[in-house]
């Protein structure tokens, strides 16, 4: 079958079309309008999209929408699931992708999970049983990662270092689910979640991003629109849903699925559905008691609204970072073109958006180079070399180059350097005053007597003439707090 599908790759062109961009950029609006034209079909990255329910909070395509062009990867998956995972998911597109193939369709990637896209373009994941037949060791090896992740990161950081300390070495000690990826990785395998990316990444056609492409000549569209301009429009979204019943589909979620667990302190925004965002804005909504006031319930509603609005514009730059630091920045022979269509006006969106990515696509299929040029960030970033850094000073690790260059000049690394500078330079106007205290105390020691009567003017000790016991002390207080700095 992959062989069948590597021939019918060589004849159509481009092999796949992945639509990039923040939510609210009209992501599933292009998707819909190029398949109608092109005889595609859809598939959803969108990690929280597979699950059942909640179709308002998720911002599914509407039956109708659906009925415009097939659409796959939605809402399949119980609720009531958390193991669901991005192998799970690229097994299952991958899949379709290959059927699409032998019927002659166009598969359309569409979807703001960005690890779930990286998952289809490239070959970046371990598969279960793939490496040794080793069989891991140790207390790990029967947890799952969620199981694992609810250890916390130092205790699971401390077991990376015994079975993988490159990985330990780049991975954050409070990053439970990178480094319970990295254990599971190891458990599933026996071999090294850092070696096994290192094949990856010295694969033909692999490179500093992981491994090859796994699909020759794709067409990526980024969806990209100003700050404000989106920023509006996201509130005016948010708006929408609320009109559109948010409210009530978070109440009847929440009663069906997140009141018992509650109830028995187990309810977890971390996994699953329940990752959505939404459920951790509106949770002191969801769970007030029915005692408290309307005055007040409302108070908590207008809370809610205000930070799903908040949550949502960040999430948005998050995910147009991604596409800056993976696409654009990192130019490597296995990062493909990416086509930038400007979504800031949409009163043009047939001029701007539609009938160019059109004709980009039209001149692929024909295989001639599009007029349209790809676009590349000004000023390319060198690679950031994941080196573990420690700061004394602020007691904190930093993991990465430009994270610890940053690092250096944040407001609080800077506050605490000045203070170490003061407390140094108060230091320096007594003479050696660590060295005298540590003469004191082995004559104390040497004579059996408490130090007070050491400095007490006895001539026997000439070495501590001229210091008072309220110099000692204020001496011993300064070296008390400096070892707090």
């Amino acid at each position: 079958m992959a062989a069948a599908t590597r021939v019918l790759q060589k004849v159509m062109s481009p092999s796949l079309v992945v639509i990039l961009g923040a939510t609210g950029t009209g992501k599933s609006k292009l998707a819909i309008e190029i398949g109608k034209r092109l005889n595609g079909e859809i598939i959803s990255a969108d990690s929280m999209q597979v699950y059942k329910g909640l179709d308002i909070i998720t911002n599914k395509v509407t039956e109708e929408e659906q009925a415009q062009c097939l659409h796959h990867m939605i809402s399949f998956v119980d609720p009531l699931v958390s193991g669901y995972t991005v192998v799970d998911f690229r097994n299952k597109a991958l899949s379709l992708i290959e059927d699409m193939h032998r019927r002659q369709k166009l598969p359309i990637i569409v979807g703001g999970t960005n690890y779930y896209i990286e998952s289809i373009l490239w070959k970046v994941l371990i598969d279960p049983g793939q490496g040794s037949d080793t069989e891991s060791k140790g207390d790990v090896a029967s947890k799952s990662k969620a199981e694992l992740e609810k250890l916390g990161g130092p205790e699971l950081h401390r077991w990376l270092k015994e079975v993988d300390p490159d990985m330990a070495a780049i991975l954050h000690p409070h990053d439970a689910r990178k480094i319970a990826r990295s254990l599971q990785v190891f458990m599933d395998t026996g071999v090294p979640h850092s070696r096994l990316l290192e094949e990856q990444r010295g694969q033909d056609g692999g490179g500093c991003l992981g491994g090859p492409l796994r699909f020759q000549n794709p067409c990526i569209f980024w969806l990209h629109c100003k700050t404000n301009a989106l920023d509006e429009r996201l509130d005016k979204r948010v708006d929408q849903m609320l009109s559109l019943g948010l409210i009530d589909e978070l109440k009847d979620f929440h009663q069906r699925f997140n009141e018992k667990k509650i109830k028995e302190d187990s309810q977890d925004y971390q996994h699953g559905i329940f990752q959505s965002i939404g459920f951790k804005e509106f949770h002191q909504y969801l769970t007030a008691s029915e005692n408290i006031s309307q005055e007040e319930r409302d108070k908590l509603k207008i809370e809610g609204i205000e930070s799903l609005k908040q949550v949502t514009r960040r999430y948005a730059r998050k995910q147009n970072k991604w596409v800056r630091n993976r696409f654009l920045k990192r130019p490597a022979s296995n990062v493909p073109p990416v086509y930038g269509l400007d979504v800031t006006d949409v009163t043009n969106w047939e001029t701007t958006v539609l009938t160019p990515a059109l004709e980009i696509l039209d001149c692929l299929q024909k295989g001639e180079q599009p007029s349209a040029q790809p676009i590349r960030a000004e000023g390319v970033e060198p690679r950031n070399k994941r080196s573990h850094h420690m700061c004394d000073l602020c007691d904190k690790v930093i993991i990465g180059d430009l994270e610890w260059t940053a690092h250096q000049k944040s407001k609080n690394h800077l506050y605490q350097v000045r203070k170490r500078r003061k407390a140094e330079q108060a230091s320096d106007q007594d003479p050696n005053p660590t060295e005298h205290e540590n003469v004191t105390d082995r004559l104390c020691a040497k004579e059996k007597m408490p130090w007070t009567a050491v400095l007490s003017g006895n001539p026997q000790f000439p070495e501590c003439t001229g210091w008072s016991v309220s110099r000692i002390m204020r001496q011993r207080h300064y070296k008390s707090n400096s070892l707090n700095v």
